[in-house]
């Protein structure tokens, strides 16, 4: 019998790259929202059934279920994170110290101390590397696990010639292998925003690319774009230039409501949110009896209208307590969308922490890192892997934290625009960060040579980096996606990183 590789549906056609708009300082003030493309909601139904792969054909013992990918989009600093070189010169090893973890012989950054007492549940690789010290590029092979860049590749826009993302691959997979819950909701989510740079571009790296927009993850937009404005809003807001900018983002729960008399093609861009969710229900309800819809609209409109999907969404509105220990700012309420997200059946969620450039810390680097960054990311982080821990859905629950690159192992100053230092961009080498999942805590994969600056031992690439979630989802080895001329299309590039599970 002829062996056949599990594929993955055909892709519609191309669309074009798009760019963020710039938005009114009232609507910008105004809590995100979400269009029926911004979704990406189309692609729930309709699609082909990837049936279960037969012995033979490749497919790993899933060791999780769902998978959260925090993304820092800038470059996290290993030396100021989980790779600290304390017995470097003063130039390299910078101005913080290292703490002991929970795990013998294991050190961290002073201004993680609550990761470092949950050491035994996360593990780190020190070693990963890639050639690209530039932005977009550097998005486009982490959030794509893919170290070559596509031809004719444009750092200025998003194209339909691009690699499709991890989180729209994974999506795709696990939605055409039945493997996902039975639930209205998508089988990939990005949240709380798409990452643009300040000019109002959107990176590369984020959508379906060349599989098309049918399989563009969905997009959660609740918070609003701001050029200048950078961090965990509101309480942990800041500018990396310090030029003084108010930042008066809201974070709130994306909804949708549909306008009377609207038809359904111009729906995307008529986006508002209601006072009550049971004003969302009617008016959708209402709108789905009087207009012709196809099966993929209809089940935009179960989803919009589910109150389980208002409750992961809203959590502005938890408790105080579970507010308290994810933190009240962006990054908290970002990790706890995610956790009741993945709760609800979305098997892979990705949050940028952060929008383009947060981690870019070319400068006033060590008080931006110890005062906005590290505190509410230690904070929201370690909130997750106690929440997921406490329901045991950390056992199967894949947690991964990684940026585009790394930083340069020596210290630098731009005296032009910064009045303190703080280190450039390096595809070289950077940590990578995991838990859950099937993930052995306390654990440490490669290292780096004395100046942080190269691996020393066990190089991992973006590829490997990918075939780790890949794998750890159950998706089979031989797996291919099929595009609209019937071509397969590989999704594992690599082989998952030796020793981490």
């Amino acid at each position: 019998m002829r062996k056949t590789h599990p594929t993955i549906g055909d892709s519609p056609g191309a669309r074009r790259g798009l760019l963020h708009p710039l938005l009114a300082r009232r609507e910008a003030l105004q809590a995100g929202a979400i269009g029926l493309l911004g979704l990406g909601i189309n692609h729930l139904s309709g699609l082909r059934q990837l049936c279960a792969a037969e012995p033979g054909t490749g497919a790993p013992m899933p060791t999780a279920k769902n998978c959260i990918f925090i993304f820092l989009s800038g470059g996290l600093a290993q030396h100021e994170s989980f790779d600290m070189k304390p017995q470097a010169s003063d130039d390299v090893r910078g101005e913080f110290q290292p703490i002991s973890t929970a795990t013998p012989g294991l050190q961290i950054c002073e201004h993680l101390p609550l990761l470092a007492s949950r050491s035994e549940q996360w593990a780190l690789c020190r070693s990963l590397t890639h050639s690209s010290n530039e932005h977009s590029a550097g998005h486009h092979i982490m959030l794509t696990g893919r170290s070559d860049l596509p031809r004719g590749f444009q750092p200025n826009a998003p194209s339909r010639t691009d690699a499709p993302s991890i989180t729209a691959i994974a999506g795709r997979a696990l939605a055409e292998a039945g493997l996902r819950a039975a639930t209205n909701l998508p089988p990939a989510a990005v949240l709380p925003e798409l990452l643009v740079h300040n000019s109002g571009r959107v990176i590369p790296g984020q959508h379906a690319g060349e599989m098309g927009p049918a399989f563009d993850p969905w997009m959660v937009a609740a918070s609003p774009f701001a050029a200048k404005s950078y961090g965990a809003y509101p309480t942990y807001s800041f500018d990396h230039q310090q030029r003084g900018d108010p930042d008066e983002r809201v974070f709130q729960a994306p909804q949708l409501s549909v306008p009377h008399g609207l038809g359904m093609r111009e729906l995307g861009g008529r986006l508002e949110l209601l006072r009550t969710l049971e004003h969302q229900r009617r008016q959708l309800d209402n709108f789905a009896q009087t207009q012709e819809f196809d099966r993929h609209r209809q089940t935009a409109v179960d989803l919009l209208a589910d109150a389980s999907v208002h409750r992961a969404l809203n959590v502005t509105e938890a408790d105080a307590a579970t507010l308290d220990r994810y933190g009240r700012n962006a990054f908290g309420w970002s990790l706890l969308m995610a956790r009741r997200l993945v709760s609800a059946g979305v098997r892979l969620v990705q949050v940028n922490l952060g929008n383009d450039e947060t981690w870019d810390t070319h400068g006033n680097a060590f008080p931006h890192l110890k005062d906005k960054l590290l505190p509410p990311t230690d904070r929201a982080v370690s909130a997750l892997l106690d929440d997921l821990a406490a329901t045991g859905e950390l056992d199967e629950t894949l947690v991964v934290m990684a940026s585009e690159f790394g930083r340069t192992p020596k210290i630098t100053l731009l005296e032009k625009h910064y009045p303190l230092p703080g280190r450039d961009h390096w595809g070289a080498v950077q940590s990578v960060w995991f838990a859950g999942g099937g993930v052995r805590g306390g654990n440490v994969i490669g290292s780096s040579d004395s100046q942080g600056a190269y691996p020393l031992d066990q190089p991992v690439t973006p590829e490997n980096f990918a075939a780790t979630i890949y794998s750890a989802l159950g998706i089979p080895a031989t797996a291919v996606w099929r595009d609209a001329e019937n071509r397969p299309h590989q999704i594992y590039h690599g082989q998952p990183i030796d020793g981490l599970i």
